[in-house]
């Protein structure tokens, strides 16, 4: 049987109710192991409480907390469950693709809308699933099993905030999927996969700017004593509100002149940016610092930018790490 280990940290899946009358994680690694006795058939698992946190308050910390976990215990085990809760799942699960590369031991995120506290929920079949894909011959590399789908880390996002299927893979194929317990693999690990490569060291100072119609472009320059990048949501394929006559274009040609990075990105759902299709976007491609998510999620860009900030020397090496492609993240 193949060894597991548990990584709890906290969410839905660990809550119960509060006097106040809300849910707060408080189920610990073993408790949630004690809901699903099946698993003792399936596997040698052991249980970590790394935290115990609503992943809300989840972030960079935690992220490398995770890391180190991971890399700690590598060699003992065949593969890693960590529980999450849903709503930064998302942001964890391509954190963790960016800073655990090439492992060909799966790294799995699961959680749950419902808690395992309760009868009758979404709980206990996602981490039953969970540990049947990291227990699996065609298992692979980070990513987040939910409501039967297996998703790439770097693809994963949260489209629905109630629903048990709550996250699909954004503009890529699943890694795999769920006939009853039967897994079903269209995703292979690369060819040549391996060694495993951990990395630790993340910038966080990475603002995330959603465009609104009519928005002044001061705002801006007063992010720049705070940030050292910035994602631009745009409109539909991209592009700035009065084009290269227009302040928010020099607000971003100044921001990028000081020496930092300006990342385009969508706000639509499918399908990615092409700053060149319009005029508005042509000229802001051309600006030195400016680069494009393309079809990356927004979860996926924003995380993928902290940690090429926190390899690089300077910003034409975090420039080259953010195009560079890491577990399909770029089609």
């Amino acid at each position: 049987m193949k060894r597991i280990l548990l990584i709890a940290t906290g969410g839905t899946i660990a809550s119960r109710p509060t006097a106040a009358g809300g849910l707060a994680p408080a189920l610990t690694s073993a408790e949630l192991l004690a809901c699903v006795p099946e698993l003792a058939e399936v596997c040698h698992i052991d249980a970590l409480q790394l935290y115990n946190l609503d992943s809300t308050n989840i972030g960079p910390d935690q992220w490398i907390g995770m890391v180190h976990a991971v890399r700690d215990h590598y060699d003992a085990y065949d593969g890693f469950v960590i529980t999450h809760g849903t709503d930064t799942m998302a942001y964890t699960a391509a954190a963790l693709a960016y800073m655990i590369q090439r492992s060909a031991k799966p790294v799995v995120l699961t959680g749950s809308q419902k808690s395992i506290y309760n009868r009758d929920t979404d709980a206990r079949n996602n981490l039953y699933r969970a540990v049947l894909y990291a227990c699996h011959p065609a298992a692979w590399g980070v990513q987040l099993v939910f409501d039967g789908k297996v998703i790439l880390g770097t693809r994963a996002r949260k489209i629905r905030t109630k629903s048990f299927n709550a996250f699909s893979s954004i503009d890529y194929p699943d890694t795999a999927e769920f006939r009853d317990l039967r897994l079903v693999p269209f995703l292979p690990m690369p060819a040549g996969y391996g060694p495993v490569q951990f990395q630790d060291r993340l910038d966080p100072a990475v603002f995330v700017l959603r465009l609104v119609p009519g928005m002044r472009a001061d705002i801006i320059p007063l992010l720049a004593g705070h940030c050292n990048a910035l994602i631009l949501e745009s409109f539909g394929v991209g592009g700035l509100p009065g084009g290269d006559d227009g302040p928010l274009f020099a607000a971003v040609r100044d921001w990028c002149a000081a020496g930092r990075l300006a990342v385009f990105t969508t706000q639509v759902p499918h399908e990615g940016s092409d700053l060149a299709v319009y005029e508005v976007g042509r000229a802001a491609k051309a600006l030195p610092g400016v680069l494009e998510a393309q079809d990356m999620t927004p979860e996926a860009a924003a995380v993928k930018l902290m940690w090429a900030l926190g390899q690089a020397a300077d910003r034409d090496e975090a420039a080259r790490l953010f195009l560079t492609p890491v577990q399909f993240d770029l089609a």
